[in-house]
């Protein structure tokens, strides 16, 4: 059987560099899973893996953003240490902080959808501060939504109840995320592929 060879395309170069960016970003927001400072009254710790959230949407937009944290996801679920404390495995993603790793990829796209306003990238630095603040605060929302929503169906709480251990005392450090994810956009160092 004969195979035409001319049927096929080449992966153009913007793919093969926003594909190298997102595994990148993967692989910082793994680098950073050992910094975790647990938290006595909740079952999640402060980490620093929402900051790369941020970024993967701010900086990849909704579409690569999206496949860096699922390059990330995939990542730990086959065993490399990349979740908070140098964890892994399918447990991870099914245990008590499972939610918000699984929120993760989708907060990425949909930062990436605010701030780029679609699928096409621009340039973070030349997006407003309201519609940046406003990309962050709705994807921190996602992350803390099934987060929270799934720590109160695995441990039998209350929605509130796991609000009030598993989003309410992670705020005042999200927001400090939030000022370092956009001084980083901001400074212009880093810009989409192709803008």
């Amino acid at each position: 059987m004969a195979t035409e060879h001319g049927s096929v395309e080449p992966v153009g170069d913007v793919v093969v560099r926003q594909f190298a960016r997102a595994a990148l970003l993967a692989a910082l927001i793994g680098a950073v899973a050992p910094v975790s400072i647990p938290i006595p009254f909740s079952p999640a710790p402060i980490t620093l893996q929402v900051l790369f959230v941020f970024l993967a949407g701010l900086v990849l937009g909704p579409v690569w953003g999206t496949v860096s944290l699922t390059l990330y996801l995939a990542a730990g679920a086959v065993g490399i240490p990349v979740f908070a404390g140098f964890s892994a495995g399918p447990g991870v993603l099914f245990g008590r902080s499972g939610g918000y790793l699984w929120a993760y990829p989708v907060a990425a796209g949909l930062i990436g959808l605010l701030a780029h306003r679609g699928t096409d990238l621009r340039d973070p630095a030349d997006v407003s501060l309201p519609v940046l603040v406003g990309a962050l605060v709705a994807g921190t929302a996602v992350i803390y939504g099934m987060g929270s929503g799934y720590m109160a169906w695995l441990l039998d709480m209350t929605i509130v109840e796991a609000l009030l251990v598993g989003a309410v005392p992670f705020v005042p450090v999200e927001l400090l995320k939030m000022v370092a994810a956009i001084a980083i956009v901001k400074s212009g160092r880093l810009q989409p592929v192709g803008t």
